[in-house]
């Protein structure tokens, strides 16, 4: 049993240095994936009626005006959130994980199995998960792209843009309490990463 024991507690703790690593690796990325929640109001001010759209990366999603089911756009709100992972291992206690693999239950005793409950309890939380965080602004890759038109690839700026020569999408990518003459321009709306320059990517 001793041997047995060892290998397991040495399994636990290469498997614990594994999570630990990836963890540690996935939270130094700076292509973390973001899960983008976006906030659209009818009205300025963050006012009237309300939809919330949700993206989580990868591939761009564009989403027409009828789907939010608003009649025009007049404020945005944006959430951005990452996953951190907070790698630790929590060996369990060993005293007690001796008694599970070692005692055989009684069936006479109801808590005879007490240790073997407690131990694999603290086996399944041995290891820290992680939470959402929120982005902060600065690092914050994704946002929304509005269009007065229907989006192109390239966008055709010519055909879509309005008489004044305008582009025919305008970027949020912070909280917009007023947006202006985009509050009837807006068709479409484009969930995706960007690199505040305003080009695709």
């Amino acid at each position: 049993m001793k041997r047995k024991t060892g290998i397991l507690l040495a399994g636990l703790a290469t498997l614990g240095g594994a999570v630990a690593g990836a963890g540690l690796l996935h939270n130094r990325r700076a292509d973390r994936r973001e899960h983008l929640h976006v906030t659209v109001f009818s009205e300025p001010g963050y006012r009237g009626r309300n939809q919330r759209l949700t993206w989580t990366g990868g591939k761009r999603e564009v989403v027409p005006l009828a789907r939010v089911r608003l009649p025009r756009i007049g404020s945005i709100k944006l959430e951005r959130l990452v996953y951190h992972f907070q790698p630790g291992v929590q060996l369990p206690n060993m005293l007690l994980l001796w008694h599970a693999l070692t005692d055989r239950p009684d069936p006479g005793d109801p808590e005879s199995g007490l240790p073997s409950f407690i131990a694999v309890h603290q086996l399944a939380g041995m290891f820290s998960v992680g939470e959402w965080l929120p982005v902060p602004e600065p690092e914050a890759r994704s946002g929304v792209r509005l269009w007065a038109g229907r989006p192109g690839s390239p966008p055709a700026v010519r055909d879509d843009a309005d008489p004044s020569g305008a582009r025919p999408w305008h970027d949020v990518l912070a909280d917009a309490p007023d947006l202006g003459s985009w509050s009837t321009r807006t068709r479409w709306l484009e969930l995706r990463y960007h690199d505040r320059t305003g080009s695709r990517d």
